[in-house]
C-alpha cells in the first residue's frame, strides 16, 4: 500500500478539492455525470479548485484550468469546508474561495489531514494539542499530546501513553486505551492494541478484532472497503472483515468514485469495486479521484486525468 501521508500529495502536484459533493450520488463519495456531458457544478453554485504548481509556486486552478488563485505559496492543500491551507516560510495558515487569509500563517503543525473538517482543525501550540474554529478562534484548549481531526463527531487524542476519543466540547467519549487511534470513517476507526490493528464503532465496541499488523492494513474505510495485505500483496476486506477483492496488487489505495488506484509491477492504473482493471497501470503514480478528475503523472510531473484515462491537464513540472 502506498504509505505516504494523506495531508500531502505528490511533490509537484497536488489534487486539491473545494465544494461539497456534486449532484446527489447514490455512494457517500461519487460523482456520476460522464465524461461526455461533461463536469458539473454542485448544488450549492460552488465550483471546485484545483491546486498546480509553477517555478516552485502553489496556487489553484477551476476545472477549465484556469488560474483562480495566484501561484503565490510554497504549499497548499486541499480546500474543505471553505477553507485551504497554505504555506509561506514553514507557517500555516488559511485562505478562503477568493484567495483572501482568514487564519494568518503561524502554526508549525496542524493536524493531518491538514485542514478543517467538521468545523474544526487541529493545531499546536508549544508541544500540546488543541482545535481552531474558522475564525482562528481556540475553541478545545491545547492539553494533549496529540490529535487527529474530526469525524463523525469524534476526534482521537492522545493522553499521556494511550489514545481515545474526544467529541466537540472536549468530553472524552472512549477512554484512552489505545496504542494508536485514527478517525472515523463511515462508522468505524482503527485502532492499535500492541501490535495488531483492528476497527472499533463510536461506542467503542471491538467490530473487527484486531488480528492485523498496522503496515499490513489500511486505516480508512472508503465506500465499505478497507485495504488488507496477505504474502506481499494488496487487497479489500469489507466491514464484516471478509476479504471481497482478492489480494493481487502490489500497492493499493482507497477507493473513491467507485474506483480505486492499484498498482500492478512498477505502475499505477485503477479498479472498479469488482477488482476489474478499468484504467491500465501506466502512471508513475496517481492519486484517488475527486469530482470525477484524479491526479496522475511520471516521475515528478503531474497532471489530472478523467474516468475515461483523458488528460484534462497535461503533466507539468
Amino acid at each position: 500500500m502506498n504509505l505516504r501521508p494523506l495531508h500531502s500529495a505528490f511533490p509537484l502536484l497536488l489534487l486539491v478539492i473545494a465544494c461539497l459533493l456534486l449532484g446527489s450520488p447514490t455512494l457517500p463519495q461519487t460523482t456520476t455525470p460522464s465524461a461526455a456531458a461533461g463536469p458539473k457544478p454542485p448544488a450549492n453554485g460552488t465550483v471546485p479548485l484545483f491546486n498546480v504548481r509553477k517555478d516552485g509556486k502553489f496556487g489553484y486552478i477551476d476545472k477549465t484550468g484556469k488560474i483562480v488563485i495566484p501561484l503565490t505559496y510554497d504549499e497548499a492543500y486541499d480546500f474543505q469546508e471553505g477553507l485551504a491551507r497554505v504555506e509561506i516560510g514553514g507557517k500555516a495558515g488559511f485562505i478562503d474561495r477568493s484567495g483572501k487569509v482568514v487564519i494568518p500563517p503561524q502554526y508549525d503543525r496542524v493536524s493531518t489531514p491538514g485542514s478543517f473538517s467538521e468545523g474544526l482543525i487541529g493545531v499546536t501550540v508549544g508541544y500540546q494539542h488543541g482545535f481552531l474554529d474558522k475564525t482562528g478562534k481556540m475553541v478545545i484548549l491545547p492539553q494533549y499530546y496529540n490529535g487527529g481531526p474530526f469525524s463523525e463527531g469524534l476526534a482521537a487524542v492522545r493522553t499521556g501513553p494511550k489514545w481515545g476519543y474526544i467529541d466537540k466540547s472536549g468530553r472524552m467519549v472512549i477512554s484512552p486505551q489505545y496504542d494508536w487511534a485514527f478517525k472515523f470513517s463511515e462508522g468505524l476507526a482503527g485502532v492499535d492494541v500492541g501490535e495488531k490493528r483492528g476497527w472499533i464503532d463510536k461506542t467503542g465496541q471491538m467490530v473487527i478484532p484486531p488480528l492485523y499488523g498496522p503496515m499490513r492494513v489500511a486505516l480508512d474505510f472508503h465506500e465499505g472497503l478497507v485495504a488488507v495485505e496477505l504474502d506481499e500483496k494488496w487487497g479489500f476486506l469489507d466491514k464484516t472483515g471478509k476479504i471481497v477483492i482478492k489480494p493481487r496488487y502490489r500497492e493499493v489505495e482507497g477507493f473513491s468514485e467507485g474506483l480505486a488506484n492499484v498498482k500492478v509491477d512498477s505502475k499505477w492504473g485503477f479498479i472498479d469495486r469488482a477488482g476489474k482493471i478499468v484504467i491500465e497501470p501506466q502512471y508513475d503514480w496517481a492519486d484517488g479521484f475527486s469530482h470525477g478528475l484524479a491526479n496522475v503523472g511520471f516521475g515528478g510531473d503531474g497532471g489530472y486525468i478523467d474516468k475515461a484515462g483523458k488528460y484534462i491537464w497535461e503533466p507539468t513540472k
